[in-house]
């Protein structure tokens, strides 16, 4: 990436169409390095198909999209990414600071790191290892370890190799709310200290509200972005989906989304 230009991701008037069907349309957003955003929307509205976008894994019917400098798909290298989550049985005997280690050197299994680049290799694992917070249980088996403990340590390998675009597909997803607030308050200080720009896909915004700079909240084939005060408002979100939405707050301060469509009145369809 140009150090001149901050933008990490940059998306302008993009549409993609899988099976026939667009499933979104004129979808225009800057990420900058640094930032925490979050991808938002109901099942079935492509959030993770926006992030096979940015990897370049699905073209673009219509638009531009630019990561890292490069068009989509060309600056992977610098991009670290966990897809959407994996369950480790219990039985699984890869340790985690091996789980990281495969983040940095996975390429070459099987063949042997030489001497002084072995040096560094493990000592960068275990740098990142400690910026999660994991170095305590990094050398126990992965599958004892309780599903927060194991989402550090995936973090850590998707930031092993020093990426500047960190790309998390529902991370959140099966931890309670606890764990939920602890790995989102470790994303927010990866942002900061490694300067790394963050797009994480949720589906609950509440967990990470306090957290986030900016959303991207995608309904109706289409997208708005900016603030979360901004964007998850009645109004916004009614206009968005082309259909009556109100958003309440509880007491304890969660958002709730009500009247939201389902897949099938969005889209007709519902989509990997």
């Amino acid at each position: 990436m140009n150090r001149q230009d901050p933008t990490a991701v940059r998306f302008e008037h993009a549409a993609v169409r899988l099976g026939g069907r667009t499933i979104w349309h004129d979808v225009s957003f800057n990420v900058t390095e640094g930032e925490f955003v979050a991808i938002l929307g109901p099942n079935g509205a492509g959030k993770s198909t926006l992030i096979k976008a940015i990897l370049g894994l699905l073209p673009l019917a219509a638009g531009t999209a630019t990561v890292l400098g490069r068009p989509a798909g060309a600056g992977n290298a610098g991009i670290g990414y966990l897809p959407q989550r994996r369950s480790f049985d219990s039985g699984t005997r890869i340790r985690g600071i091996d789980l990281v280690q495969l983040g940095l050197d996975g390429t070459r299994w099987g063949v042997p790191i030489p001497g002084p680049n072995r040096k560094r290799s493990s000592a960068r694992v275990a740098e990142t290892i400690e910026l999660v917070g994991a170095t305590e249980y990094a050398r126990h088996p992965i599958g004892e370890l309780s599903g927060g403990e194991q989402q550090r340590l995936l973090i850590a390998q998707a930031l092993v190799r020093r990426p500047k675009l960190l790309l998390l597909d529902e991370p959140l997803d099966s931890l309670d709310l606890p764990n939920q607030a602890a790995v989102a308050a470790l994303v927010r200080r990866i942002c900061h200290e490694e300067e790394v720009a963050v797009l994480l896909v949720a589906h609950d915004i509440n967990p990470i509200l306090g957290y986030l700079d900016r959303v991207i909240y995608l309904a109706g084939g289409g997208a708005l972005e900016g603030p979360p005060e901004q964007v998850i408002r009645s109004e916004t979100l009614s206009r968005l989906y082309g259909a009556p939405i109100e958003v309440l707050r509880a007491s304890d301060g969660r958002l709730v989304v009500v009247g939201q469509p389902e897949a099938p009145f969005v889209h007709g369809d519902r989509h990997a």
